[in-house]
């Protein structure tokens, strides 16, 4: 049995998102400041200052707080909330889904009709809405990003069902009296997992980027937590004469975001069977091809016989 070799284009991006996750856990080990502690004396310092024996590599904002550890613990509001939107809405979505594909029936058409009708609602109105209704906080920025977003996962899920149940194991199964819970468990959900991860980890990013921008338009995490959306906002007025608030924070974000999308295409490229597909199909062609050539060399290239 060959072993698959290993992704190396899919290697960085795990080791970034590594090292992110690592400074979100860590977040109180490697601040050098306290994140929300203000000091007037000390504001818009530009980066690599000093200041009554404090150092700030990155500079201080308006209040006199420390960018870098504004930056590091704002890692850790951005990986929790796409975390947490990720599994409530990949869970609750693929629960909707499984159920819409294996009972079909009215139970099906009212999911899915649910989730066409949460799937045409503007992201921000229902931000807008939910935070209207329950206020602006980290909680309800979870609750919010998780009701936009189960849709993808149900429709997914929906059409792995449609799918896997009419396999020959499946119905198999059934006849032989397995009961509906232990195939769904045994049989369908192995078919629907690995689309649900794919996805999933392609929602991470967005989850990143739609809580920096609620944060951005004031509707996401409250301060004096640090967010890299407030931050953003925060240094909108002063980039033409303290550029390192909004620079930083943004590069922090860009670099999450980037190494997220590009570990999700790793992903995809592992566990979706179509694409293995299309590769052994590519690989076979490949080999076939100049197999066909060899073959027809002595044909085209032998001496050619004289019938006259």
């Amino acid at each position: 049995m060959t072993r698959r070799p290993i992704d190396r284009r899919g290697l960085i991006p795990v080791i970034v998102v590594a090292v992110y996750v690592f400074v979100a856990v860590a977040a109180p080990l490697l601040a050098p400041h306290d994140p929300v502690a203000a000091s007037v004396g000390s504001r818009l310092l530009a980066p690599l200052s000093s200041k009554d024996g404090s150092f700030f590599m990155l500079g201080t904002d308006p209040l006199g707080r420390d960018v870098l550890s504004r930056i590091i613990y704002g890692a850790r509001v951005s990986m929790i909330v796409a975390a947490a939107t990720v599994v409530v809405s990949g869970t609750f979505g693929v629960a909707l889904g499984v159920a819409a594909g294996w009972r079909r029936g009215w139970i099906g058409a009212v999911i899915m009709r649910i989730a066409d009708i949460g799937l045409s609602v503007p992201f921000f109105l229902l931000a807008i809405l939910v935070v209207a209704v329950l206020g602006p906080s980290l909680t309800n920025v979870v609750i919010c990003l998780a009701l936009v977003r189960w849709p993808r996962y149900t429709r997914i899920a929906y059409a792995s069902v449609l799918e896997a149940r009419e396999r020959g194991f499946v119905r198999g199964a059934l006849a032989l009296g397995a009961s509906d819970w232990w195939v769904v468990v045994r049989h369908v959900l192995p078919e629907v997992l690995p689309l649900a991860v794919v996805i999933a980890t392609l929602e991470l990013g967005l989850m990143v980027i739609f809580e920096a921008s609620l944060s951005f338009i004031g509707l996401g995490v409250q301060p004096p937590t640090p967010s890299w959306g407030s931050m953003l906002s925060d240094g909108q007025q002063y980039v033409a004469t303290a550029w390192w608030l909004a620079m930083f924070p943004g590069l922090a974000l860009f670099g999450l975001v980037l190494a997220v999308n590009l570990l999700g295409d790793a992903v995809r490229d592992r566990l979706d069977p179509t694409r293995k597909v299309k590769s052994r199909w590519r690989g076979s062609r490949k080999m076939l091809i100049p197999a066909a050539v060899e073959q027809l060399e002595p044909i085209t290239e032998g001496p050619r016989q004289d019938h006259a």
